[in-house]
């Protein structure tokens, strides 16, 4: 029973670094096509920008994304729309 445990808490790992890694692969690749950047604002919204392409393909629901959600607005209040 032990090790079943561990089994799960291992996959559970692996696949939230699966995404992870993932999502930091597609950024990496958006940075290598451009080169060099203006400013530290323009890369900033090459990110936003990839991010929201990337999150287009997601397709599994966010596990805990309001515990999440509740965290973001205690921490980053002052720049969240609620």
């Amino acid at each position: 029973a032990l090790s079943s445990r561990r089994h799960k808490a291992e996959q559970k790992r692996l696949k939230c670094s699966n995404a992870i890694e993932s999502i930091n692969r597609s950024l990496r690749k958006v940075i290598k096509t451009k080169g060099a950047f203006p400013s530290e604002t323009s890369v900033m919204k090459i990110f936003y920008l990839a991010l929201e392409n990337i999150a287009k393909k997601w397709t599994m629901p966010i596990r805990c994304w309001s515990s999440a959600m509740n965290q973001f607005a205690i921490k980053f209040g002052d720049r969240m729309k609620l």
